[in-house]
C-alpha cells in the first residue's frame, strides 16, 4: 500500500504541476471535476446505504451547482458563487417540502447535501480565484504552489514524526493513529517549508503574517483531515473512494486542502 502510494503520487504528480503552470480554462476544469467526484464520495460516505436517502435528482442537482461555482471562481464572480450557493439552499428547501409527506428523514438528507456544497464546492472555488485572479494579478500560480508546498509538508511531517515518536494520542475515537506528537511535527513542517518557499519565491511578503499563515493554514489542515475522518468514522467508511491506488478516494486527498484553501484566499487578498 506505501509503494502504490508513491506510484500514484509520482503518476500523478506532474500532471498536477503542469496544470497548475497552464492554470486559466483547464485548471478550472481539473478543479470542477475534483468537485464533482469529491461530491460523488460525500454523497457516498453521508447517506447510509442501509436507509433511505435522497433521490439521484437532488444529488446530480447538487454536482450541477457545484460545478456551477467552480465555473465562477474561474471568471472572479464572487457574487455569483454566493448566489448559486444559495440557489442550492432553495432548490434543497423546495425538494425537502415536496418530499416531506414520503420521507420525514428528508430535513435531515437535504441539510446533509448542503453542507457538501459548502464543504467541498465553496473551498474549491478558493483555489480557483487564487490560481486565476480576476484583476490580472500574475502571483496565483505562486500562491497555490504556496499553499500546496505547505500542506503536503505538513501532512508528511506529521506522517513521520507522528509513526517514529507519536506516544500521545490526538483524537483516539476520530482517528486513532494520529497523535499529539505528529500534529507538533506537522505544523513544523509547514514552518519550514513555508519558510524555505517565501524566500525562495516570495521573498516580498513580510515574515509576520508569512509565519502566521504557516501555522493558521497547517493547522486548518490537520482539522480537515480529522473532520473527513469524523465523516467515515461515522458511516464505518475507510476510504471515500478507490480512484487513487494507495490513497483512496480523491475527497481522501484533498480533505486538509479544503479547510487550508479560504485561508490561503484571506491571507492573499486580504493580508497580504
Amino acid at each position: 500500500m506505501h509503494r502504490k502510494r508513491w506510484i500514484t503520487a509520482l503518476i500523478a504528480l506532474p500532471f498536477l504541476i503542469g496544470l497548475i503552470v497552464k492554470g486559466g480554462a483547464p485548471f478550472t476544469l481539473l478543479i470542477g471535476l475534483a468537485a464533482v467526484i469529491s461530491l460523488a464520495e460525500y454523497d457516498r460516505i453521508v447517506f447510509n446505504p442501509g436507509g433511505r436517502t435522497l433521490s439521484g435528482i437532488i444529488l446530480l442537482g447538487g454536482m450541477i451547482f457545484g460545478a456551477a461555482m467552480i465555473g465562477a471562481g474561474h471568471f472572479g464572480r464572487t457574487d455569483l458563487i454566493l448566489l448559486l450557493l444559495a440557489g442550492h439552499l432553495v432548490f434543497c428547501g423546495l425538494y425537502a417540502v415536496f418530499q416531506f409527506d414520503i420521507d420525514h428523514a428528508i430535513l435531515e438528507n437535504t441539510a446533509k447535501q448542503i453542507q457538501g456544497l459548502v464543504y467541498i464546492a465553496l473551498p474549491l472555488c478558493a483555489l480557483v480565484l487564487i490560481r486565476n485572479p480576476a484583476h490580472g494579478e500574475t502571483d496565483g500560480m505562486a500562491w497555490l504552489f504556496f499553499l500546496l508546498c505547505i500542506i503536503f509538508a505538513g501532512d508528511v511531517s506529521a506522517y513521520y514524526v507522528g509513526s517514529y515518536l507519536g506516544r500521545n494520542k490526538l483524537c483516539p475515537r476520530v482517528s486513532p493513529g494520529k497523535t499529539v506528537e505528529g500534529a507538533v511535527g506537522g505544523i513544523a513542517g509547514n514552518l519550514l517549508a513555508g519558510s524555505l518557499f517565501k524566500m525562495a519565491f516570495l521573498p516580498d511578503l513580510p515574515w509576520a503574517p508569512c509565519v502566521l499563515f504557516f501555522v493558521l493554514a497547517g493547522a486548518a489542515g490537520q482539522v480537515g483531515d480529522l473532520f473527513e475522518s469524523t465523516l467515515k468514522r461515522t458511516s464505518g467508511i475507510k476510504d471515500s473512494g478507490s480512484v487513487l491506488p494507495g490513497h483512496g478516494g480523491v475527497l481522501d486527498r484533498i480533505d486538509a486542502l479544503l479547510f487550508a484553501a479560504p485561508v490561503a484566499y484571506l491571507f492573499k487578498v486580504h493580508l497580504l
